[in-house]
């Protein structure tokens, strides 16, 4: 059996040259352009900043498990089987999406005013920083499980694939089982109170989503490509 590490650089390497990444990537730019401002309270602008990332996530995983040529999925699946090369189009996609995270919320902490929502308690940059970067970790891990079973194995057309997984990024951020609706919520919460929440329960509840969802849809790569 071949690597992890090598086959996640092989579809990395391919994302990059697509230049398909430019899409979200812009996307969520101008996301963080219109709805942060300098001044904004941290925890209010972390939340959005996080909230962001789901659908974001959702899409590079569509993206990173369409955009090999079919032959050389086929011969990629021949040499490292099909469920280690579904795998590591998955980590690619959630890598990247991380970094993502990782960008806007240093962004975010270093434009935003450390204050509580009436401006009168302080948030500790490093504290806000910690709890931005784990309910970017909980959006992004809740996207990469919803871009996972919205596309290829379990979905092959692409339009079906498309609406769907839109459809879900939206009510994973809206209902109340989804780790990442807890998260941003005590995001927003906290920005009133001057409480900084470290949503840690949400994010093994959406590793767990996401290591589940991962494993399933590369078993079934095994038998439906």
């Amino acid at each position: 059996m071949s690597p992890l590490l090598p086959l996640v650089r092989y579809q990395s390497a391919l994302l990059l040259r697509s230049q398909r990444w430019l899409a979200p990537f812009l996307l969520y730019a101008a996301f963080l352009g219109i709805g942060v401002r300098a001044g904004d309270r941290v925890l209010d602008s972390l939340g959005y900043a996080a909230a962001g990332l789901l659908p974001v996530a959702a899409w590079l995983v569509h993206l990173c498990v369409t955009h090999e040529p079919e032959a050389a999925r086929a011969c990629t699946a021949a040499a490292a089987g099909p469920g280690r090369a579904h795998l590591a189009a998955l980590l690619c996609a959630t890598g990247s999406a991380a970094l993502l995270g990782l960008a806007g919320t240093a962004y975010v902490v270093a434009v935003s005013d450390p204050v509580s929502g009436n401006r009168r308690i302080a948030v500790a940059p490093g504290s806000a920083m910690a709890a931005g970067l784990l309910a970017a970790a909980v959006c992004v891990l809740t996207g990469a499980a919803v871009g996972a079973l919205g596309s290829r194995p379990v979905l092959h057309a692409r339009g079906w694939s498309l609406a769907l997984t839109a459809s879900a990024a939206l009510l994973a951020l809206v209902l109340t089982p989804s780790p990442a609706k807890y998260a941003v919520t005590g995001l927003v919460t906290g920005a009133r109170t001057g409480a900084v929440p470290l949503a840690v329960l949400p994010l093994a509840a959406a590793l767990a989503l996401a290591a589940a969802a991962a494993a399933g849809v590369c078993a079934l790569s095994s038998r439906r490509r």
